[in-house]
C-alpha cells in the first residue's frame, strides 16, 4: 500500500500530489519534502490518503516528515535575514551591470543548495555575468527567473478586492486567459478599475462562471426576435440570463421584463416555392433535329486531303527558315 498527499510549495505557490513517508497527516500541516529542485519546506492542503499502487497518481515528490523545532527556526532565519538580504545584495549587482530588469522576489530553498531569482523585464536580458557574480558570492545554485505581471502578483499580493485571498495564490494551478468578452456576457462594469486585479489584468473569478452565462444565454432568444407574449406580441429588446427572463417591448405597451417560460417565438412564415413556368413557353421551344439532318463536321472525308497539303507546306516553310539561320557563336555549325 501507498500514501499520497497534496501539497502546496515554493514561492509560486506550486499544488501537486506527494507520496508520504508519514501516514496521519492532515490538512494545514508543515511539512518537509523533497522535489525536482531539491529539499523544500511544504504545506499539506489535504489529509494524506491510502491506494495500491495500480492506482497511485502520478507524484513529483515525496513527503519526508513533519516539521520540526530546528525546521521551523531554519524556515524563520530563512524568510526573515537570508532572502531579504539576497534581495538587496541582487539589486545591487543589478544596478552595477546596468541591467534592464526589475527584480521582484528571491527564494532560498531550505535545503540551502540552490537560490533562486525573479524578475520582470520587457525583452531579453544577457544576465550571465550576474548569475557568475552571485555565484561567486554565494557558493550555490543561481537561477533567475523572468516573470509576467500576472506571476509578481501572485508572488507579491495577499488580498483582492473581494477581501478573500488571491485565487492564484491559494488553489489555482494554471493561470488561463481571461477576455473582456467573459466580463460583456456576465454584464459586469466594464470598468478597468473594478474589473481588474492586483495584476493589473482582467480578475481571474471572470472566467468562472463563463461557461455557465453561455450555456444559460443559448437558451434565450437573441435581440429583435419577435415573440409572443401573454401580454400581446412584441419584439426582444434585451437578455436578463440569470433570471431567465427577457426586455420585451411589446405593442401598445411598452417594454416588460417577462419570463421565458411565459413566452413563445414566433415563427417566420416558409418561403413561397418559385412557380412552374407554364407550358406554352416549352411548346415554342424548336424541337431538336435528329442526327442524320444536322450539318457534317468540318472535318469530312471532302476537306482531308486539302488539310494534308496545308499542313505539308507549312513543314516545307519551317525547314527553310532554319537553313537560313545563322549559327550561334560559340558552336560550330554542322
Amino acid at each position: 500500500m501507498s500514501y499520497h498527499v497534496t501539497v502546496r510549495y515554493g514561492g509560486m505557490g506550486n499544488r501537486e500530489v506527494f507520496t508520504s513517508r508519514v501516514e496521519d497527516l492532515k490538512g494545514d500541516e508543515q511539512v518537509i519534502v523533497r522535489t525536482q529542485r531539491g529539499v523544500e519546506h511544504a504545506r499539506t492542503l489535504t489529509a494524506v490518503e491510502e491506494c495500491d499502487e495500480e492506482s497511485m497518481p502520478q507524484t513529483a515528490g515525496e513527503v519526508l516528515r513533519r516539521t520540526n523545532e530546528t525546521d521551523a527556526r531554519k524556515i524563520e532565519r530563512i524568510e526573515e535575514t537570508l532572502q531579504p538580504e539576497e534581495m538587496s545584495c541582487c539589486q545591487e549587482m543589478i544596478a552595477r551591470h546596468k541591467l534592464p530588469m526589475k527584480l521582484v522576489s528571491a527564494e532560498h530553498l531550505f535545503g540551502g543548495n540552490k537560490i533562486i531569482f525573479y524578475f520582470r523585464a520587457d525583452n531579453r536580458v544577457d544576465f550571465r555575468a550576474l548569475v557568475k557574480d552571485l555565484a561567486h558570492r554565494y557558493q550555490r545554485r543561481i537561477e533567475l527567473r523572468q516573470i509576467g505581471v500576472r506571476d509578481e502578483a501572485r508572488l507579491t499580493a495577499d488580498y483582492e478586492h473581494c477581501g478573500r485571498e488571491l485565487c492564484c495564490r491559494t488553489f489555482m494551478k494554471n493561470l488561463e486567459p481571461v477576455t473582456m468578452r467573459m466580463a460583456k456576457n456576465q454584464k459586469a462594469t466594464l470598468d478597468p478599475a473594478k474589473i481588474s486585479g492586483r495584476c493589473g489584468r482582467l480578475m481571474c473569478c471572470l472566467r468562472y462562471e463563463y461557461d455557465v452565462y453561455e450555456d444559460m444565454r443559448r437558451k434565450l432568444p437573441k435581440k429583435g426576435v419577435k415573440v409572443q407574449t401573454p401580454m400581446g406580441s412584441g419584439v426582444v429588446k434585451g437578455q436578463e440570463v440569470l433570471a431567465q427572463s427577457l426586455v420585451v417591448d411589446v405593442e401598445g405597451r411598452g417594454l416588460a421584463t417577462i419570463p421565458i417560460s411565459e413566452i413563445s417565438v414566433q415563427k417566420r412564415p416558409a418561403k413561397e416555392e418559385p412557380k412552374a413556368e407554364p407550358a406554352a413557353k416549352d411548346a415554342a421551344k424548336p424541337a431538336p433535329q435528329p442526327a442524320e439532318q444536322q450539318a457534317p463536321a468540318a472535318t469530312g472525308g471532302a476537306d482531308k486531303p486539302a488539310q494534308e497539303a496545308k499542313t505539308g507546306a507549312q513543314t516545307e516553310k519551317r525547314r527553310r527558315r532554319r537553313r537560313r539561320r545563322p549559327p550561334r557563336r560559340g558552336r560550330r555549325r554542322k
